[in-house]
């Protein structure tokens, strides 16, 4: 059908095609991974306030009343307020955990 020239010419060819796919593949990979680097910032970072979250929620509560507690002197339904809140939030969260199960 085709002469032994045409032939290997169109393997040359189609060798070289493969190559430029191969680097075209490795160039979109390498573009991926550098558009993706501040997805994985993100998900790091969720993944660190999903660690940390409940922790910085409960010394928040104490840090906010000693923040207050020099300027409210006559608030002590905040200050009562502010004292049991982690302890009430634990106990829903608790009760919340308890009922999803």
């Amino acid at each position: 059908m085709y002469p032994q020239g045409e032939l290997t010419e169109l393997a040359r060819r189609k060798e070289t095609v493969r190559r430029r796919i191969a680097d075209h593949r490795e160039q979109c990979a390498e573009a991926a991974a550098v558009a993706g680097r501040p997805l994985r910032w993100i998900d790091t970072a969720l993944d660190l306030w999903r660690q940390f979250g409940p922790l910085a929620q409960l010394a928040a509560v104490p840090l906010g009343a000693a923040a207050f507690k020099g300027r409210s002197s006559g608030s002590s339904i905040f200050r009562t307020v502010l004292r049991w809140a982690p302890s009430v939030i634990g106990a829903f969260s608790a009760f919340r955990q308890a009922k999803q199960k």
